[in-house]
């Protein structure tokens, strides 16, 4: 069995969001993950093998089983939330397959890398099982799975408090620094 799943969309050429306009000491913020979203389970299924899925809650409220199972979030509400508040959103970047350290750099312009402090956003439980479980380093994690930001957007710093107002819930987790193109960790 395979399913496949497409997406097709379209939007007005001066209403793309591509990331030309990211500039050194733009803000980044954290749309929260539930967990895995769609990606990470060929190492999440290797490292926690030895774990019965089923029996016990190690994952917060959640057997094992039910954490791996919850549904990827849409973030559309959070982007037109921004929008609705007249935040103009510099860049998105969907964190999927490669985590954190690999696809914000996509959407970053030349001369500039990003700082995203570690603990700035909360870690859903099961990352840390699998990371414990795993012996997985920090900087692995983050190249794997969203480590709890599921989407992250680059505002300008002047645009934080609206994006605040508008997204209590998202989380200020780093900034656009100069640089080549990288994602650093920051404590």
């Amino acid at each position: 069995l395979d399913i496949v799943g497409t997406v097709i969309g379209m939007v007005d050429q001066g209403s793309v969001i591509d990331g030309r306009d990211i500039q050194i000491g733009d803000q980044i913020i954290a749309f929260p993950s539930n967990g895995l979203h769609t990606n990470g389970y060929s190492l999440a299924r290797k490292v926690l093998a030895g774990i019965d899925w089923h029996e016990g809650r190690p994952v917060g409220d959640l057997s094992v089983g039910e954490a791996l199972l919850l549904p990827h979030q849409c973030y559309l509400a959070e982007i037109r939330a921004l929008q609705a508040a007249g935040v103009t959103i510099k860049g998105l970047a969907h964190i999927t397959g490669g985590g954190v350290i690999d696809n914000l750099p996509r959407i970053l312009p030349a001369g500039t890398a990003a700082d995203i402090h570690v603990g700035s956003c909360p870690v859903p439980p099961i990352f840390e099982l699998i990371q414990s479980e795993g012996g997985i380093s920090q900087a692995d994690m983050f190249q794997t799975f969203n480590m709890g930001m599921g989407m992250l957007a680059v505002l300008s710093s002047d645009a934080l408090e609206k994006a605040h107002e508008a997204l209590p819930h998202a989380y200020l987790v780093g900034e656009i620094v100069a640089g080549a193109g990288k994602v650093r960790l920051a404590a």
